[in-house]
């Protein structure tokens, strides 16, 4: 297993040192936009795999403006490109007599999605773009130093879409002030639970309310195991020291990749994570559970993907709480459990979990067509519920509490990555208050003390890059079980070499003086 996950570690730094250069490769700046000039296009063809230049040739119909769409599905791996046009074509056909608009709507895969709408990106071929904050490559922190997204500030006032939200969410997704994210208003704190398949749970009569710590779950790994379940803890390929310890630090990076430096909970101080007592604990943890077998190297290897909860083959996984947790039974296709692992946390990123862009090669047209379609999408149930279930009678139905039921393979999303809980219908498992309870899930959580800090990573970009990359290779390795118990010590003692080869103790500098500055100017 050790060899077969050192070429994937080999792999994955290779491949993110392509991505990367992708992004930068992005010339657009928010003050001027490149001219993108409209032509006749028609609306149809829309591809999973689609590369046409949207965005330089914008369909324009009098005053109808096209804008090219990216969103990623999480609950399709290999989304129907016919079913896809056809959502797109209802989406068109029902805004028509209401916004000067219609959308090219390209869905793709989660496994794809990040390296695809990056390539799209450099040829600007997309206007309004589905992102978020945990994202790699096309994350909210990629995005905004690389002056890839338009300046919204201004346009936003007084629209639909601005009315949509509490003023607060606004202020939470600004970036230097202004607002360049619109976030979806859904669970915007940050939590953890530990989840557990039902029927697992029933047949060995586990009591989950004795689980407190990651060490707790043992027992039941060891259960799971004996069972023959392939993975008994699966940790659906995520570096997860970033979430299993949020109660210890503030990883105000939001990216996993780069979870090599936060802000100490109890110090309010910036700290190197890897050098802590808590890294080597987990670390050790998830290598002692590979070589039980509680832990596969499918996670290590990144065999497994995100239709992997929807088997029979795990036990345990994590989940990241929200109000209305039934959700998950919808999603994975059978009943689930859930046991809270952390506390909830507000900070700077947990806005913008979810959240679109206007991608800062978009002409003011279309800038405004953007704001316009999702001020209508934010505002309208029916739209909303096209845009997230699909076309109806096909994709879902109402029940007899105008509530959806989803039956589709082919087009399939969820409300968190689609379009704001106060609009979107709920699941017939769901509760009908689903918007109250998002309400007051928001309000119950803890404020971080880094809450409104963000990191400018411009100075010292380059030895970020290289650090991350270096995450990418030691890091997802011992966070995911792919290093031998007896070599964890030695291993996170090359991990900080080679990140201080790389110029770590630069950019951890850097961070300590942004933070004590903006500490000092509260």
């Amino acid at each position: 297993m050790k060899k077969k996950v050192l070429s994937v570690m080999m792999a994955t730094a290779m491949s993110l040192s392509l991505l990367a250069g992708c992004g930068s490769s992005t010339p657009a700046t928010t003050e001027t936009p490149a001219d993108t000039t409209a032509t006749e296009t028609p609306a149809a063809e829309t591809k999973t795999e689609d590369t046409t230049a949207a965005a330089e040739t914008p369909a324009a119909s009098g005053d109808v403006t096209e804008i090219s769409l990216y969103r990623c599905s999480f609950n399709v791996a290999n989304p129907d490109s016919a079913q896809v046009q056809k959502v797109q074509d209802a989406i068109n056909a029902y805004i028509a007599d209401k916004i000067p608009v219609q959308i090219k709507l390209t869905d793709i895969g989660s496994g794809e999605y990040t390296e695809k709408a990056n390539l799209a990106l450099a040829n600007n071929e997309i206007n309004l773009l589905w992102t978020a904050s945990w994202e790699g490559t096309i994350g909210t922190n990629d995005l905004y130093p690389a002056k890839a997204v338009y300046d919204l500030t201004d346009l936003l006032p007084g629209t639909p879409l601005y009315g949509s939200m509490a003023e607060g969410q606004w202020e939470a997704a600004k970036y230097d002030g202004k607002i360049y994210f619109v976030p979806v208003y859904k669970d915007n704190v940050e939590g953890y639970d530990f989840m557990f398949r039902k029927d697992v749970v029933d047949a060995h009569g586990w009591d989950i309310t004795s689980v407190k710590k990651l060490a707790d779950l043992e027992p039941m790994l060891a259960d799971a195991k004996a069972d023959g379940l392939k993975y008994p803890f699966l940790t659906q390929k995520t570096a997860m020291f970033y979430r299993w310890y949020i109660d210890s630090f503030d990883f105000f990076t939001a990216d996993a990749g780069a979870n090599f430096v936060a802000v100490d909970r109890k110090t309010d101080e910036v700290v190197d994570t890897i050098l802590t007592p808590e890294y080597l604990e987990f670390a050790k943890l998830m290598a002692d559970w590979a070589e039980k077998g509680y832990i596969s190297e499918d996670d290590a290897t990144k065999t497994t993907n995100d239709q992997t909860t929807q088997t029979q083959d795990w036990a345990v996984t994590w989940w990241t709480d929200i109000p209305v947790n039934d959700e998950a039974n919808a999603r994975y296709g059978q009943e689930v459990v859930m046991q809270p692992a952390t506390s909830r946390w507000a900070h700077s990123t947990s806005a913008l979990g979810s959240c679109y862009c206007v991608t800062a090669n978009s002409t003011p047209e279309q800038a405004k067509a953007c704001v316009d379609f999702l001020g209508l999408l934010y505002t309208d149930s029916t739209l909303a519920d096209m845009y997230t279930f699909g076309i109806e009678g096909e994709d879902f139905t109402y029940d007899a509490n105008h509530q959806v039921e989803q039956n589709s393979d082919k087009y399939n999303h969820s409300m968190w990555e689609s379009a704001n809980a106060t609009i979107v219908t709920p699941l017939s498992n769901e509760p009908a208050n689903k918007a109250e309870l998002y309400d007051a899930f928001n309000g119950g959580a803890n404020t971080s003390s880094a809450a409104g800090f963000r990191f400018d990573k411009s100075p010292v970009e380059a030895q970020y890059t290289a650090c991350a990359n270096i995450a990418g290779e030691y890091g997802f390795a011992l966070e995911n079980g792919g290093v031998a118990s007896k070599d964890v010590e030695s291993t996170i003692e090359a991990y900080q070499a080679a990140l201080d080869g790389a110029g770590y103790q630069d950019v951890l500098a850097e961070f300590q003086n942004q933070y004590n500055a903006w500490k000092a100017s509260k």
